[in-house]
């Protein structure tokens, strides 16, 4: 029997690795220059840890989730995000003894059972980071820039940033009685989903993706209408800031994000492009997460960012993402004491830091230059008696065929100015 992987996973290959290792060379490059320290959390955690923290009412802990009993009877569920795990180590770590605001990201595989479609997958990736102790509005800006950042430092563009403010505890009491009173006309017509989260979190109901009710939620009174004063000064101050950076926004009041913890700030970097449409990456506040999950009250705020949609909008927008050959020469031997001074030479180049290959197949002389000739390395070097004997080589560059005589002994600063 043929053994595949599993729907929804999906391997990685060597010729398109040196992708997703740019993007995370460069979005850890960007979170230090802010600040930002990078943390490791485990793939599975308590299933009590999403459904407190994520929320029972979302998609995710409803539908989503990979839970399972272990061997000793605990519900164990592999992640599927970050956040929770974050605010879990926080906790259990004693973070909130450090100066503030702690600054954390990350880079981790994620896992939820939702339906396939391009760019997302049950197994799937995500960039994120966390900050914790700042409550003011200065730090939602600069998490938007740190987004921003990263994607002009990759070369993205026609990428637009929507953000709207979901409100706090108090505020979104009276707005949750506006949107009963709104939706429960409409009960009947409602989706069994929707028809749950009425009394427990009628505002799920406008994340709702059900074609169908589309209409009824889009009239739905909206929370960035109903704000209590401090709400509404926090959002005010927020696009002050981003307009101080020059950094544009649509306020949409339709967002309201997928998971239960966000409070005030919510935000999405939103694909403009044709036939790649679609969120890239979304955040937002959660200034009551920590204290529900047994830390004392703490503010924060953060965002993930789903590796799979980056790449497939980078491939879409035409960006250079490099090259995934990091062997500058292919050394062809003549000999076998030609062979035994590549061996020597190619250990010497790479404690220099140059990539280098040899021959490990035992292939004829017009076998190795044929498969130099298809390799795709940039310099190809025929050593054999002659060359050994006058400790001179010739480099010859396989794009253009043009050769350059180099002595042996400065193969080396040749190459590194190459």
């Amino acid at each position: 029997m043929k053994i595949t992987a599993q729907k929804g996973t999906r391997d990685i290959l060597p010729g398109e690795i040196y992708k997703w290792q740019k993007a995370g060379r460069t979005f850890a490059d960007v979170c230090h220059m802010y600040g930002y320290e990078e943390i490791r959390i485990p793939t599975f955690e308590d299933t009590n840890l999403f459904q407190r923290g994520v929320g029972d009412t979302t998609d995710v802990v409803q539908k989503e989730m990979y839970t399972f009993e272990d061997k000793g009877g605990r519900s164990i569920t592999l992640r599927p995000e970050g956040t929770a795990g974050v605010v879990r180590s926080y906790i259990e770590n004693g973070m909130a003894s450090l100066p503030m605001p702690v600054r954390l990201f990350y880079d981790i595989t994620a896992f939820r059972y939702e339906k396939m479609q391009k760019g997302r997958y049950r197994e799937f990736h995500q960039f994120g980071l966390e900050s914790f102790g700042s409550e003011g509005p200065e730090i939602d800006a600069e998490i938007i820039s740190v987004v921003n950042v990263f994607f002009k430092r990759m070369g993205l563009n026609k990428i637009s940033l929507h953000i709207n403010s979901i409100g706090c505890p108090e505020c979104r009491k009276a707005y949750n009685e506006l949107l009963k009173e709104h939706f429960r006309p409409h009960l009947d017509t409602l989706c069994e989903d929707c028809r749950n989260r009425f009394e427990r979190n009628p505002m799920r109901i406008i994340d709702c993706k059900v074609d169908a009710e589309k209409d009824i939620i889009k009239n739905a009174p909206r929370q960035i209408d109903h704000l209590c004063d401090p709400c509404r000064e926090h959002f005010e101050l927020l696009k002050k800031r981003l307009d101080n950076m020059s950094i544009p926004y649509v306020v949409d009041p339709n967002i309201v994000r997928g998971l239960d913890y966000y409070t005030r700030t919510v935000f999405e970097f939103v694909s403009e492009n044709v036939g790649t449409q679609g969120t890239i990456c979304g955040g937002g506040r959660y200034d009551g997460l920590v204290e529900s999950l047994g830390g004392a009250p703490t503010p924060g705020i953060g965002f993930a960012m789903g590796v799979e949609r980056f790449l497939l909008e980078a491939e879409a927008q035409g960006v250079d993402l490099g090259s995934p050959n990091k062997v500058k020469i292919f050394f062809v031997s003549m000999s076998d004491s030609a062979r035994d001074k590549i061996s020597k030479l190619c250990y010497e180049l790479r404690l220099a830091g140059i990539g280098c290959e040899q021959d490990l197949m035992g292939r004829a002389f017009r076998a190795q230059m044929k498969y130099a000739g298809k390799s795709g390395i940039p310099y190809m070097a025929v050593i054999g008696d002659d060359e050994l004997a006058s400790g001179e080589i010739k480099v010859k560059c396989m794009e253009d065929g043009n050769e350059t005589t180099v002595k042996i002994e400065d193969l080396a600063a040749f190459l590194l100015e190459k």
